[in-house]
């Protein structure tokens, strides 16, 4: 298997499948990165603790990465993914497969993952989509994690079930490409707004609130798009949206507590120190939304203080003033 890109969770995903007995090449565009992993065989900067099994092996040319695979993992962010499946389309041989663990929309467009697959390696490319509650940190180490894999190729979804399924690593598999995709988005959109009500202090009430109808949300523009509801409350919906929006590990979580605090966007990513993907997401959910006429007024909200200066007290106020309504909406 080949890994490519060697952030956090990249790194650990190609931790797991060489603890499970896989041959893993792991790939960044950082040569001196990849050189610093080989030395350490940890990768130091985003995952340090987390040492590489002896399978693992830290690769700076992607072409050689890509020939020596069966099947390719793609863990980029969402805004690099076109122009990452790009440089891969003509290094795959007819016979590879491609599965990503990106959770997001690209930027202008708000495509999903597989729509931008389809259109840069073809609809014929066997793909699948990896999603689910797992801090990178705690894969690293090798605690127990359960995450989905959904693919409309079921034969690639159990033959990547089984290369990365073993103890403590359990693997769910499905056919709901979009309903994985629009969890995975959806939810670091509404850990920002979660953060920013528990950084001003709002309690446990407001949290339950906000992940409570963050689902319904979630599940409305999922079943918009296409998605089954079913996944949306499965691991790779609600089971990410709980994680991401209660544990201080959640990147998107921290911006939002820093929000609350009086940070702007661009100090508190400084101080993260790795890309939030929710930023950058909240405007294209604020985008495909308004497109489809689909309600979601706390990602609106959280669009909001992000992109267009709303304080966060003015932010809560405003979900706060509307008007009460059947559950059922």
């Amino acid at each position: 298997m080949a890994v490519v890109g060697a952030g956090s969770w990249g790194t650990a995903l190609a931790i797991q499948l060489a603890r499970n007995d896989n041959d893993v090449r792991l790939w960044a565009r950082d040569e001196a990165a990849i050189a610093a992993m080989a030395r350490d065989r940890e990768n130091s900067r985003y995952l340090p603790g987390c040492p590489f099994p002896e399978r693992l092996t830290p690769e700076p040319d992607l072409a050689r990465a890509v020939a020596a695979a069966d099947d390719v993992l793609v863990v980029v962010p969402s805004h690099a993914l076109r122009a990452c499946l790009r440089s891969l389309r003509d290094l795959l041989a007819d016979s590879q497969r491609v599965i990503w663990a990106t959770k997001g929309l690209e930027p202008e467009s708000a495509l999903l993952p597989d729509r931008v697959a389809a259109e840069e390696l073809g609809a014929a490319r066997a793909t699948a989509v990896l999603s689910g509650p797992s801090f990178a940190g705690e894969v690293g180490r090798g605690m127990p994690t359960a995450v989905t894999i959904a693919s409309a190729d079921a034969d690639f979804a159990r033959d990547m079930a089984g290369a990365f399924h073993d103890g403590v690593f359990r693997v769910y598999t499905a056919s709901d490409v979009v309903g994985v995709g629009v969890g995975g988005a959806v939810k670091n959109v509404l850990a920002i707004a979660v953060g920013i009500s528990d950084g001003l202090g709002y309690g446990a009430n407001a949290r339950a609130l906000l992940i409570t109808r963050g689902l319904s949300e979630m599940m409305r523009l999922g079943e918009k798009l296409g998605g089954e509801r079913g996944t949306l409350v499965g691991m790779a919906g609600l089971g990410d949206l709980l994680l991401t929006c209660t544990d201080d590990q959640s990147r998107n979580r921290r911006m939002g507590l820093a929000l609350a605090a009086g940070h702007d966007v661009e100090s508190a990513e400084r101080e993260i120190r790795q890309v939030v993907e929710g930023v950058r997401v909240a405007r294209e959910v604020h985008r495909i939304a308004e497109q489809l006429g689909v309600e979601m007024p706390i990602a609106s909200q959280a669009y909001r203080v992000l992109h267009e200066g709303v304080s966060p007290p003015e932010a809560v106020r405003r979900l706060t003033d509307r008007p009460f309504r059947s559950e059922k909406d």
